[in-house]
């Protein structure tokens, strides 16, 4: 069993990724190399605000967090003060979680202290070389020694909601691993 569904255009993809809501984002973000420090911190944000919630939950949220920080540009974000976590508890548009809020804006104001840049100290987690695309879903771990090296680095810069988990999902979304199962129809980054 390869865990792989062939969807209606008869292309096969991760099972995850076949329903309607998933498709796009499996198709043509998921696993794809995202540099720049600002793409990167919305990633690193939606992940810690998905945790203990369905990522479908965040993806049909993505535009209104988007919309309530600032496109998630770390300069934006960092300047926050009590008046935009007043704003942003008060959005019914995004996730509501005071210390999921408190964490982005530390976040932010972490990546600003970032020597090189918040993607350099990411990027420098990629296993390399890229180890073949698991065969089946049970094939994908959940946390690795390179997510657990950028949670533990991520914490001691002063990031919050980085545990190896988040890090390891970070790592997937951005395409410094791909876990599209082998013979998925998204070409390899």
């Amino acid at each position: 069993m390869t865990d792989l569904v062939i969807g209606a255009d008869g292309l096969a993809r991760c099972g995850w990724g076949s329903s309607p809501d998933y498709l796009t984002y499996h198709d043509t973000e998921w696993g794809q190399p995202l540099r720049g420090d600002d793409a990167l911190y919305e990633r690193m944000t939606l992940e810690a605000f998905q945790s203990g919630l369905s990522w479908l939950t965040i993806l049909r949220k993505r535009e209104n967090f988007r919309a309530a920080f600032d496109q998630f540009k770390i300069k934006s974000v960092a300047a926050y003060d009590d008046s935009d976590v007043a704003r942003l508890m008060a959005d019914t548009g995004i996730v509501r979680n005071r210390a999921k809020v408190d964490a982005a804006i530390a976040n932010a104001r972490a990546a600003l202290e970032v020597p090189g840049g918040l993607a350099d100290l990411l990027w420098s987690f990629a296993p390399s070389p890229r180890r073949a695309r698991p065969s089946s879903g049970a094939a994908v771990p959940a946390l690795t020694p390179e997510s657990t090296a950028m949670a533990k680095a991520l914490k001691k810069q002063g990031f919050r909601f980085v545990g190896p988990t988040t890090a390891y999902a970070l790592m997937q979304a951005t395409g410094m691993v791909d876990d599209h199962l082998a013979g998925c129809h998204v070409p390899p980054p």
